[in-house]
């Protein structure tokens, strides 16, 4: 299994003091910058996290499809998007322009969302759970309507005064293979077992709406294992994706022990509390030389069961200072649990 790693951007906007992202132009611009940047360093992936009524990224297709014109090779994706606010065919049009234009890079993790800061956020979009249903059946009704288009599913009847066919129309583009590239985020065991039903990827995070009093890379190891094998039980004919969320900062420079070094143990151990009503398990941070990290992430269950690895940024930052974290990642952290740059040369035989 060819391990990738990729960075994860929240696209958070402040103008307050340390910022290089104060506004929202600034976030958008220096997401494209980054994923020109990682590029370069042979990293594998760029993607965004999608929030509503916050200062973060909101729209993620623009900034996708600029993202793919200035870019030749690198994944570009979302983790995740809320789909409870999403229009699934308005969405199927723009994710199918967005990667034709990165020339079918694109890959598009999706969900019901995280606890968020507006009070029935999505209402005020339009969209309201059925009488009877949740949030959550909002959510994967949504994601089946946008998976059935981007498949090129009739969904309209035509037009009998503008055409003789009585063909159900599709939503055009078409992106043919768009729909090998959809990624389920799923926060519990239950809901891998189900993405990996529907035929979808699986995005895992730093953080599990369940626990079981064991580590959470072993918890999240479980819910990876489940999930393949619940895929091959279903009998999909391609093999699955798996990726995993970490925060990884290596100290390398005396600035990185400035913005990470005090306070770096605070959470340096997973912490277990309560979130939307229910038990939850928080994955530890990874922040200290590197050595010591790496050999950490080496010996994470999850990580090892994963074949793409999502680094979260600190995006406020700015664009050199995460280049240059992301260079000490790709240099002195991932090769430890497999990882080998995107544009490495191969050895000779």
């Amino acid at each position: 299994m060819k391990k990738k790693i990729g960075f994860l951007s929240f696209g958070h906007y402040q103008p307050v003091v340390g910022s290089r992202a104060r506004t929202a132009k600034d976030a958008l611009l220096q997401s494209i910058e980054l994923a020109e940047a990682a590029e370069e360093l042979g990293i594998d992936g760029a993607y965004v996290r999608v929030h509503h009524f916050a200062r973060q990224l909101a729209s993620p297709f623009p900034l996708l499809a600029a993202m793919g014109a200035r870019t030749k090779t690198i994944e570009l994706g979302t983790a995740v998007i809320d789909m409870r606010y999403e229009n699934p065919l308005a969405m199927a049009e723009n994710a199918a322009a967005a990667d034709l234009i990165a020339s079918e890079r694109l890959q598009l993790g999706m969900s019901r969302g995280s606890p968020e800061t507006a009070l029935r956020g999505s209402e005020a979009f339009g969209y309201v759970p059925a009488e009877g249903e949740t949030d959550a059946d909002l959510a994967r009704t949504h994601t089946a309507i946008f998976r059935a288009a981007i498949a090129g599913a009739g969904v309209v009847h035509p037009n009998p005064q503008m055409s003789r066919s009585t063909t159900p129309l599709a939503i055009e583009p078409q992106s043919p293979s768009l729909g090998d590239r959809i990624w389920w985020g799923s926060g519990t065991r239950a809901t891998a077992v189900w993405a990996a039903e529907q035929g979808m990827n699986l995005q895992s995070s730093t953080l599990l709406t369940e626990d079981t009093g064991v580590p959470f890379d072993e918890l999240q190891a479980e819910q990876i294992q489940l999930y393949r094998d619940a895929w091959k039980a279903a009998g999909h004919l391609r093999e699955p994706r798996v990726s995993v969320s970490r925060s990884v900062i290596p100290i390398t420079t005396d600035l990185d022990r400035r913005y990470f070094g005090v306070g770096a143990r605070d959470d340096a151990e997973d912490q277990v509390g309560y979130l939307d009503g229910g038990i939850a398990r928080f994955g530890k941070s990874y922040t200290g030389e590197p050595d010591v990290i790496a050999a950490q992430l080496a010996a994470d269950a999850a990580v090892q069961a994963a074949d793409t690895v999502l680094l979260t940024v600190p995006n406020q930052l700015g664009v050199e200072y995460n280049a240059h974290l992301l260079e000490s990642i790709a240099r002195y952290v991932a090769p430890a649990f497999g990882w080998t740059p995107a544009n490495a040369v191969p050895a000779a035989v």
